[in-house]
């Protein structure tokens, strides 16, 4: 059964320099006829199932217009939620003011995640964001004074000439904040943005190691407990909604370019945004295999600190994970290890995450 929702907003106010989404220059008359487009996918896909999760994501949602952003509210108000459900979506700082705030509020949002990205204003201007602390501070308070009390944050690390230093600056500072989450992400120079046309080199891979280490320490001494390999919780505050992703269960994914997994299929949708306005939504399909599910089910489960459970594998697919996978060399090499009811990354080796993956890709199988 399908229980969550992805929905994209591809505009933004200005692109950032990193980013690798799909996303194009905030467009009023466009933003409305997108959203248009946006009601007759859902109408038309979506089955009337009581949804657990729905989650917006961009793009920058909060950059539309205080009357556009209700009409994205009043089209997922087609949807019908359980009685305890998690609604999520994305917003950037400088695009927030109090009343954006109550009307995500009064349409029944209950969790914030606010791309921070770091503090360091040199930084921010290379990658062309525009808030400062004093904005951060100041959008989150009110934030938690309107009634969000489940709020993440987004950081960056691993950015050109950043040091070990800046990092514990950043997570000193988003430790102070009214937050329950935060998810980090090491930055990548991916084609088609302003980094990878300037020529920006990362870090080295040693001290994109030694940050990635530096944060999970630094966290965990403030409560927040990792459960998956970028993300940190305070207790009971999981996104249940990427846990959607990692237990590999189904969900809608509307909007130019989503992603969504149904029974039996994984699509994606256009990111032409002609396209998407004519009707013609989804560009890909990939039929799947048992096996292929197979392969998602423990590629995914994985990056969960707990790892796959054996048993509720058992429960999908009716076949022991160890008779389908050969990993038994992986186990050897310690980038997995097992015990009677879970296979999983040991803590160690979770930087060389990717490594033990391969375990579950192409032809390692005894299917």
């Amino acid at each position: 059964m399908i229980q969550s929702v992805y929905v994209h907003i591809p505009f933004c106010r200005s692109i950032c320099s990193y980013c690798a989404f799909s996303k194009m220059f905030y467009e009023k008359s466009l933003v409305d006829r997108y959203l248009d487009a946006l009601e007759q996918e859902i109408k038309s896909t979506y089955q009337q199932e009581k949804l657990k999760t729905l989650y917006i994501g961009g793009g920058s949602p909060s950059c539309l217009s205080l009357r556009q952003l209700e009409r994205v509210l009043q089209i997922l108000s087609l949807l019908k939620k359980e009685k305890e459900y998690e609604y999520t979506i994305e917003l950037n700082i400088e695009d927030m003011t109090l009343e954006k705030l109550k009307l995500l509020f009064q349409y029944g949002i209950n969790r914030l995640s606010f791309g921070i990205e770091t503090v360091q204003q040199e930084q921010l201007q290379k990658m062309n964001r525009h808030h400062d602390v004093k904005k951060v501070q100041s959008v989150l308070k009110q934030a938690k004074d309107v009634g969000f009390s489940n709020i993440n944050v987004d950081l960056i690390y691993a950015l050109p000439h950043q040091t070990l230093r800046d990092v514990k600056r950043d997570l000193k500072f988003i430790c102070t904040l009214p937050i329950t989450h935060v998810s980090t992400y090491s930055l990548m120079i991916e084609e088609h943005t302003k980094f990878y046309v300037d020529g920006v080199t990362p870090v080295s891979e040693e001290m994109d190691e030694a940050m990635y280490w530096l944060m999970r320490e630094e966290l965990k001494k403030v409560g927040f407990a990792q459960y998956e390999i970028s993300n940190f919780c305070k207790p009971g505050y999981e996104s249940k909604h990427n846990l959607t992703y990692w237990d590999n269960a189904y969900y809608y994914g509307f909007g130019l370019s989503a992603s969504g997994y149904v029974p039996n299929k994984r699509y994606t949708n256009t990111k032409s945004i002609n396209q998407y306005l004519s009707g013609n939504w989804i560009k890909e399909i990939e039929e799947l295999t048992k096996f292929d599910e197979m392969s998602y089910e423990m590629i995914l489960g994985l990056r969960k600190l707990e790892g796959v459970a054996k048993q509720k594998f058992y429960h999908k697919f009716q076949k022991d994970v160890k008779d389908v996978f050969d990993y038994q060399a992986y186990l050897d090499r310690g980038l997995l290890e097992e015990d009677q009811n879970y296979l999983k990354i040991p803590e160690a080796k979770l930087y060389v995450s990717n490594e033990a993956m391969l375990a579950f890709v192409g032809g390692n199988n005894n299917e």
